[in-house]
């Protein structure tokens, strides 16, 4: 991992240095602006038993001072507040240089990484003196604790290779696009640079894409001819201080304003809140990886987390023979098998052959689908078989227990595969988080040991399975 992107400090006006050692919670400025007054101030609606308050687990939050009645509208964001790429309401003629650079700029972030495209309209602001959004930025946290900021180290201690793939990606991005910006600015007029003449790094960049990533919303945009609505990225004040839970109690909706036809963005409760109690909001039903790598925090037990695996002949050869199997046919399937496994977008040009396991699903149909037709002896049951009562683990034994069996065995075996694959313990992780390690360590530790429990989990599960088919196989 290159030392430059452990994150350098950067240069922009207004605010102190990016480091990871910034004190948890700590802000850009020391003594920001009041942000539920801004709001307020600028034709937003806030409930009065709102408050900005230090949480233990994600910092900063809100929390209700009194009890807060199901229905009720907690924050309303006027169409103004919100940012957004394309937020021009505070821009004047002499900014068109500037934003039509930034547009340029954009042009060069790929779709997946979206958050950088709007992090460079973050930047924009924050460089600009007088923004309108310095109240709101100033309030913005001084770090993430998200991988990219991770040391050298504890992007390895998270030993889960799609993971760390995802990190080198941005890390990489991040690093070509610095070059990028230094091209395309460098002979700008001062009055069309978009960050008003100021260097940026690969540190700024990563922090404005952090910064996105962990708190900003798609939300319906500008209305289209056709009467639908565009799917537009933007920035929340105030209301992306709400904290995450798989069970809120509160969402996000959005009103159109009789009046003007202007769209509100507000937070309504969904049950009664209770004073004292922190204001929820569900980001989504993410992986533990995609928690970590945009958000930067690690959720105990998530019901939505999966592991990553790919669909390789060998591997499953190897696995079943573990398991029993005597000849499994994964390396060389018959025409039949194969013309199904091409169906399944597991073999030929183009294929998918990434397949997960957690989730939902428990494992993926196409998976199940595919162990189940290649360790069949009987084609013609294969061939009548609809295949996505194949993909589905609640058809118990479409094929028959020995083929189900030998299914989830291998399966099982799959998963002892993958936890060999992690250099540590699950109980030796343990042991580690109770010693004084840094945040991003511990960060690092309990990724790891939720996605080793999440194969234990599976195993478990797939092993009673296995043992009530094995018990009816036997019955009278």
């Amino acid at each position: 991992m290159s030392t430059k992107m452990m994150l350098m400090a950067n240069s922009l006006t207004h605010v102190c240095p990016l480091t990871c050692a910034a004190a948890a919670g700590s802000r850009l400025v020391p003594q920001p602006p009041d942000l539920i007054k801004w709001v307020k101030s600028e034709g937003g609606f806030v409930h009065k038993s709102v408050q900005i308050s230090q949480g233990d687990s994600f910092g900063l939050g809100l929390v209700a001072s009194e009890d807060i009645p199901k229905g009720s509208d907690i924050i309303s964001l006027p169409q103004h507040i919100p940012l957004k790429f394309g937020s021009l309401e505070a821009e004047t003629s002499l900014d068109a240089g500037a934003h039509s650079a930034l547009i340029k700029l954009a042009q060069h972030v790929p779709e997946e990484l979206w958050a950088m495209k709007l992090g460079l309209k973050l930047l924009q602001e924050r460089a600009k003196k007088g923004s309108f959004w310095w109240p709101y930025i100033s309030n913005l946290p001084e770090t993430y604790t998200v991988p990219i900021f991770f040391p050298g180290e504890d992007i390895k201690n998270l030993q889960y290779a799609p993971l760390l793939y995802q990190v080198n990606k941005r890390c990489r991005f991040l690093l070509e696009f610095d070059k990028i910006l230094k091209h395309e600015l460098e002979n700008l007029k001062p009055d069309d640079h978009p960050f008003g003449g100021q260097h940026v790094e690969s540190s700024a960049l990563g922090w404005a894409m952090s910064a996105v990533s962990s708190r900003a919303f798609r939300l319906h945009g500008s209305k289209r001819p056709d009467g639908t609505r565009s799917n537009v990225p933007m920035m929340l004040p105030l209301i992306d201080m709400c904290n995450h839970s798989f069970d809120p109690n509160a969402e996000i909706v959005q009103e159109e304003e009789n009046r003007n036809r202007n769209m509100l963005v507000k937070v309504v409760a969904g049950r009664q809140i209770k004073q004292n109690d922190p204001l929820l909001l569900n980001y989504g039903c993410l992986s533990s990886d995609l928690f970590l790598l945009d958000y930067g925090f690690v959720i105990p037990s998530n019901p939505y987390d999966c592991i990553e695996l790919k669909y390789d002949g060998a591997l499953l050869d190897a696995a079943s023979m573990a398991a029993g199997v005597s000849s499994p046919k994964f390396s060389s399937p018959s025409p039949l098998r194969q013309q199904i496994l091409s169906h399944l977008n597991l073999d030929g040009q183009n294929s998918d052959l990434k397949v997960t396991l957690g989730g939902g699903e428990l494992v993926e149909g196409r998976l199940l689908a595919a162990l189940r037709v290649v360790l069949s002896d009987d084609e013609e049951a294969v061939q009548q078989h609809d295949l996505e009562m194949l993909k589905s683990l609640t058809v118990e034994a479409p094929l028959g227990i020995s083929t189900e069996v030998a299914a989830l065995r291998t399966i099982v075996a799959l998963c002892v595969i993958a936890l060999g694959h992690f250099p540590t313990k699950i109980m030796e992780d343990e042991s580690l988080l109770k010693q004084n390690v840094s945040p991003t360590t511990e960060l690092a530790i309990q990724f790891r040991i939720q996605k080793k429990s999440l194969i234990v989990d599976v195993m478990r599960d797939l092993s009673k399975r296995v043992k009530l088919l094995l018990a009816k196989e036997s019955a009278p």
